[in-house]
């Protein structure tokens, strides 16, 4: 199962990013019972998380929190993935590419940080 945190001002096709990030995960062989939270913040969240995280000033596009641990439905929480919304839309202009098409990019990169 996959939960979507994010401000109402980030323009996103939810149940979209929703079901690709389920593609993800069961290309990946995670079972469909795990949970992965994903939280879309600004640049301040990030550089604050990136800060006190990972002792780096400045805000990364994509940071992963493994946590596998049961919530109280006991449900198994893989992690959280948290995107910095202003950095992926930098990213996608940058590299040319659509914003959703990164997105996915730093979703695939933050499973894989999550199943290391």
């Amino acid at each position: 199962m996959v939960n979507i945190t994010s401000s109402s001002r980030y323009k996103m096709d939810r149940s979209r990013l929703k079901r690709l990030t389920e593609e993800i995960l069961l290309s990946k062989e995670v079972p469909s019972t795990m949970t992965v939270n994903l939280i879309f913040v600004g640049r301040n969240k990030m550089k604050k998380l990136a800060l006190t995280y990972k002792k780096e000033n400045e805000a990364l596009p994509v940071l992963a929190f493994p946590y596998n641990e049961k919530n109280q439905d006991n449900e198994v929480l893989l992690g959280e993935i948290i995107i910095c919304y202003p950095q992926s839309v930098l990213l996608a202009a940058e590299r040319n590419r659509k914003v959703e098409e990164t997105i996915l990019t730093l979703i695939k990169h933050g499973v894989e940080n999550l199943l290391k």
